[in-house]
């Protein structure tokens, strides 16, 4: 079994501050793609749905940007994918549980799970994501004083201003990634609240840099084979890559410490518990 890190909190009385993690190979996401690739086959119905659904989602940001804005406005719907992603994700993380315990998965069951019964919870994330979206428009914004004032400006200065616009957003890209990816499974697994959901899954990400890394890496590369084949891709990706953020959950955090749901698909525990050892 991988080895648990200690985390902040570690010695309250109460409920923990901080979920602990364990130390994750380089290998691990391959291991979260095959898995969530099971489950994918395992309701196959269910995955299209979600990927249906996303893939018109692209196609309406897609058509408002061309038909009332520009490339530009392309460019910033698509990054704000990086904020709904996970949130849309919810239901197929409910999809994996069900399957985990032997349950047939239904659509209405991943609905409830994903909105009524964890809304409160899921509100306070989105707002979380809202500062930091705001925050990141705001700089976007002051980006625009390096663009070339020129009606006909040479390379190196739209160089100047790509780089700085791309290091800009790179930077609350990862801010984004650290606080999502693992805060929303361990909300759908276990009564916490969102504040400790993020600081849990930035914890983690900030001890495994290296497997996440090469998960980043991975949702980049299939994203933007997505794109090429104008979103259609996503039909596919989008359910893969939420059953594999599930399982890279239960790989990575242990949330033994805290509290079950009292109702719901996780109130009730896993028929056998998986021994990670990666």
């Amino acid at each position: 079994m991988g080895e648990l890190v200690n985390s902040p909190g570690d010695g309250r009385q109460a409920m923990p501050f901080v979920a602990p993690c364990r130390q994750l190979g380089p290998g691990a996401p391959l291991v979260w793609l095959k898995e969530g690739w099971a489950d994918f086959r395992a309701a196959p119905g269910l995955s299209l749905a979600y990927g249906i659904f996303t893939v018109l989602l692209s196609w309406l940001a897609s058509f408002v940007a061309f038909q009332w804005g520009s490339y530009w406005l392309l460019l910033a719907a698509l990054s704000g994918f990086v904020f709904i992603a996970p949130v849309l994700c919810l239901g197929l993380y409910a999809i994996s549980a069900q399957l985990e315990r032997g349950k047939a998965p239904r659509q209405r069951t991943s609905f409830r799970e994903a909105g009524i019964r964890r809304l409160g919870v899921e509100m306070v994330f989105a707002l979380i994501l809202l500062v930091i979206f705001m925050v990141w428009a705001r700089a976007g914004s002051m980006v625009h004083v390096f663009f070339p004032m020129e009606s006909n400006p040479d390379l190196a200065d739209l160089a100047t201003y790509l780089g700085v616009g791309t290091g800009v957003g790179s930077i609350f890209a990862a801010i984004t990634f650290a606080a999502s990816a693992f805060s929303l499974p361990m909300i759908m697994h276990r009564d916490v609240d969102a504040v400790t959901g993020v600081v849990t899954s930035i914890n983690a990400v900030l001890r495994n840099k290296l497997a996440m890394l090469v998960w980043v890496l991975l949702i980049i590369g299939l994203l933007l084979l997505s794109a090429a084949t104008g979103f259609l891709g996503l039909v596919v990706i989008i359910p893969l890559l939420g059953y594999a953020t599930w399982h890279g959950y239960l790989h990575t955090i242990d949330a033994d410490a805290f509290p079950r749901h009292r109702e719901g698909v996780t109130a009730t525990p896993r028929p056998e518990r998986q021994e990670f050892d990666l």
